[in-house]
């Protein structure tokens, strides 16, 4: 049986988390796949060349420098400039493929956010890519309906593991139903198969995290961030960064538990469907 290898993202080192709790998160995620019998591989950029699977030293260089954030539109050109960057889910999935992973684990995927023409290229990525990727759904920010219409006009499959409901990342359930369902990783390594055989692009896993807040109070700390980012004049790039730094002041720190908590049983569940997909061949 061939080695079984889940992709990790590294935006969340340089970018997700400060100094040093990136780097313990990191490495914790790292861990929880190793813990079910996988090699992790943790992508990003490090002075022009694609790294798939980071040193101590590579992940410290990150985790406290000022690195970039590669996406699809600007990965030919931070290579070409001999840059490091941390590489969102559009950049780890397509790095992941080329490199013949085919299980990705993250937290949160992009998707359609509510200010009209801001959709995020995970959306692109994740429908031409074949990969499965484990997430638990789409990030809080966004516009939940909108992203499901955008995924299912792209053709993304989506999945839920042991639900029936579509977990809104800090929130385990939401108002919107899921096409699919599975209940073991053999259940979804088999559905992924189907789905390469296919020809077709990723197969989103979400899983719900085991601890988290209600569905409508994440939306009532949602809409007040939005107004405060409002009344401040706060947009484009800046909103994102700045919502989350407020979700986590209106919770008293709580989202950021919670994103650290889904992190790790995203990594767990990722290595288990990998093993199940290596034991298939």
């Amino acid at each position: 049986m061939r080695e079984a290898w889940v992709a990790l993202e590294s935006a969340v080192l340089t970018h997700g988390l400060p100094y040093p709790l990136n780097l313990e998160v990191a490495e914790a995620v790292e861990e929880a796949v190793r813990a079910e019998g996988a090699v992790p591989k943790t992508i990003a950029l490090v002075r022009g060349e694609v790294r798939v699977g980071l040193s101590s030293q590579e992940k410290e260089l990150l985790a406290q420098g000022k690195a970039e954030k590669a996406s699809l539109w600007n990965l030919a050109a931070l290579l070409a400039q001999g840059k490091s960057a941390g590489t969102t889910v559009a950049a780890t999935v397509h790095l992941a493929r080329l490199h013949g992973i085919q299980v990705f684990a993250t937290g949160g995927i992009g998707g359609v956010h509510p200010e009209p023409y801001d959709e995020s290229a995970d959306l692109v990525a994740l429908s031409r890519t074949p990969i499965l990727v484990v997430a638990s759904g789409p990030k809080a920010i966004l516009d939940l309906g909108a992203t499901l219409e955008r995924m299912e006009t792209l053709g993304i499959g989506l999945v839920g593991y042991r639900t029936d409901r579509l977990p809104a990342f800090y929130s385990p359930s939401s108002p919107y139903p899921v096409p699919a369902r599975v209940d073991t990783p053999l259940e979804a390594a088999l559905l992924f198969r189907k789905a390469q055989a296919l020809g077709l692009g990723a197969v989103l896993l979400v899983n719900p995290v085991s601890q988290g807040l209600p569905y409508e109070e994440v939306a009532r700390m949602v809409a007040e961030a939005n107004r405060q980012a409002a009344r401040e004049g706060v947009a484009g790039k800046a909103l994102t960064p700045y919502l989350l730094r407020r979700l986590s002041e209106l919770s008293d720190g709580e989202t950021d538990r919670v994103n650290e908590r889904l992190l790790l049983e995203n990594a767990r569940l990722a290595a288990r469907v990998a093993v199940a997909l290596a034991g298939l061949e």
